[in-house]
């Protein structure tokens, strides 16, 4: 039975289709021995005609039958998409070349154009540049493993050396052999200061911000980005970098400026999928990890995108403090949930 507060939320969702509601329960119309989900299009019912029920089942054992418009007892458009796109996905993943645009839309039984703007819609970028970062992880895994670089190359996907080189420093940060090495004969420049939180860390590349690291000991937040880059050249930050450290702890301070530095962060695919989505959410909101799941259209990889959260290493830039759990608790949080509380907290108020 529900409460007259759910009788009044769901009435609500039914009458303004509110699709997040879909799933959750459904609606039977008396007068036509139907049952519906809450975004169904068809012409609303009268509210003395209708009852909700918790699942198809429970409409069905009414002695209603399912709508043959919003099809009720069959996955909702969006999350039918969303699976679907995940298969694609996949399909991206383990294919040894890049697959054509016109092949990806067939596998998914979608025209060509609907096939860009579903999957674009559903995993947040095009399916060229979905196909562009998986090359890109494999070839900094592959370098990793000491493989040579014309080996990890061809290993990727990538159609010539040429192309790679050409793209190298968009697509690693660095040259490939360097990469390789631990970023050897890069220069990274970095600073320790203090904000509001304790110490912080801000360190980048000439491409843009790698790192920004809190903590309450500036020796260790040091360790940590050696730990990194073991083989890049660490330098001091100079005058010019000092520009650079204010921009960043002007961040810390006041996340919804935002922040005009680029950044340079290195992951997978899948890793670069959540960051973004979570640079998605406004200061002073929050998201869950099921949430950011449904975003990028995998559902079901909530403990994977829990595992890019925890892998990020530019605070504050990538909010990966606004992903909670779902009953609203805060999770981990790799510089302390103390920080997270404060930070959600101080955003909430400003």
């Amino acid at each position: 039975m529900q409460t007259a507060a759910q009788t009044a939320d769901y009435w609500h969702a039914v009458e303004t289709r509110d699709r997040s509601f879909d799933g959750k329960f459904y609606y039977s119309v008396a007068t036509t021995g139907i049952y519906c989900r809450p975004s169904c299009p068809a012409r609303r019912p009268n509210r003395g005609n209708i009852a909700f029920h918790a699942t198809c089942a429970a409409a069905e054992k009414a002695g209603y039958r399912p709508c043959k418009r919003c099809k009720p007892d069959e996955l909702a458009p969006h999350d039918r998409h969303a699976a679907q796109m995940a298969d694609i996905c996949r399909l991206i993943e383990t294919a040894e070349q890049q697959p054509s645009l016109t092949s990806l839309a067939r596998a998914a039984g979608l025209s060509a154009h609907h096939f860009h703007r579903v999957f674009k819609a559903t995993v947040g970028v095009t399916p060229k540049a979905y196909a562009v970062a998986v090359r890109q992880q494999r070839v900094r895994k592959t370098l990793l493993q000491g493989t040579s670089v014309t080996e990890a190359v061809h290993a990727a996907g990538f159609e010539s050396s040429g192309r790679f080189y050409a793209n190298s420093g968009a697509i690693i940060g660095m040259k490939p052999n360097d990469y390789r090495a631990g970023g050897t004969d890069v220069d990274m420049r970095f600073a320790v200061g203090e904000c509001w939180l304790g110490s912080i860390l801000v360190a980048a590349s000439d491409k843009g911000i790698t790192a920004i690291l809190l903590g309450d000991d500036p020796e260790a937040l040091i360790h940590d980005l050696e730990r990194r880059f073991p083989s890049a050249n660490l330098i001091g930050g100079d005058a010019n970098f000092e520009d650079v450290m204010a921009k960043v702890v002007g961040l810390v301070e006041a996340p919804q400026s935002g922040i005009d530095l680029p950044l340079d962060v290195r992951g997978t695919a899948f890793q670069h999928l959540v960051w973004q989505a979570l640079r998605e959410i406004p200061p002073g909101s929050t998201a869950t990890y099921s949430e950011i799941a449904a975003t990028i259209g995998m559902p079901k990889a909530v403990r994977a995108v829990a595992t890019a959260c925890a892998a990020n290493s530019v605070a504050i830039a990538i909010p990966c403090h606004r992903v909670i759990r779902t009953d609203g608790a805060l999770s981990g949080y790799r510089w302390g949930i103390d920080r997270k509380r404060k930070l959600l907290d101080r955003e909430r108020k400003t």
